[in-house]
């Protein structure tokens, strides 16, 4: 059995924004539940091959010019007026694809991702307050199937037809576009800021790829059945990677 000091990052082992990787991780899963991109995740950690990351192994997961408040809350740097767009993730037909290495065993070869603007470094920390909310419209037009739950369903399901049209919620770069996440089947995840995702899974095709910029209302995708046991959108909105109830950010219909 491996040491685990002799990981890396191991040092940064239990810190404020770090992340110990464990069995059946894989980078984009990390990336999604720490509203990141795997993309970035790599080029933080400076990892040579996304695929191969080892249970045990301590992962920087917030951008290296932030700050992670004792609350968890995450202090950015003030970003000057019209930096940079934020970057993207990638999908599975793409570059190399987040797969968990050594020990952990990861879901198809997948990869897509979405950056995080780039600060100035030195900048003073910015106010910890999330960023604004985005305007977010419903994605699909059939009736919820099954409502948020914190541990069995962490978004809404929707029903609809095969090939009904998949809407983007709101403005923001396609960060993610294949079927690397297990569970997920086809899977399209939006970036509107630093703080809110959304993901748009089981999908029977997909119609944007990975670093597009989409417009809220924008078709994205043809409803489907993959990875589940019927047709249905599987959405998810995320708030600094935390799955929140979609149904309190969308207008009454």
């Amino acid at each position: 059995m491996v040491d685990p000091s002799t990981l890396p990052g191991y040092e940064n082992r239990d810190k404020p924004g770090y992340y110990t990787v464990q069995r059946g991780d894989v980078l984009i899963r990390i990336g999604l539940d720490h509203g990141q991109s795997w993309r970035d995740l790599a080029r933080w950690n400076q990892l040579e091959n996304p695929n191969l990351i080892e249970v045990g192994q301590v992962l920087r997961v917030v951008p290296p010019d932030a700050q992670v408040l004792d609350n968890g809350v995450i202090a950015r740097p003030v970003t000057p007026a019209g930096g940079a767009a934020p970057p993207s993730m990638s999908t599975a037909p793409a570059p190399v694809a987040p797969a968990p290495a050594a020990s952990a065993v990861a879901p198809a070869p997948a990869a897509a991702p979405a950056s995080v603007p780039t600060h100035s470094a030195g900048s003073a920390p910015a106010s910890p307050a999330m960023a604004a909310t985005p305007n977010f419209a419903w994605p699909a037009r059939g009736p919820v199937i099954t409502p948020f739950d914190e541990v069995r369903n962490k978004g809404l399901d929707i029903a609809g037809q095969a090939g009904d049209p998949v809407l983007a919620a709101a403005d923001g770069q396609v960060v993610y576009a294949g079927a690397g996440l297990r569970g997920y089947g086809q899977l399209i995840i939006i970036k509107h800021n630093n703080s809110f995702l959304s993901a748009y899974a089981h999908n029977q095709k997909l119609l944007v790829q990975e670093d597009q910029r989409v417009r809220r209302g924008q078709t994205i995708a043809e409803m489907g059945s993959t990875d589940a046991d019927r047709v249905k959108l599987h959405f998810e909105i995320r708030r600094e990677g935390r799955p929140v109830d979609p149904a309190k950010f969308l207008p009454a219909r």
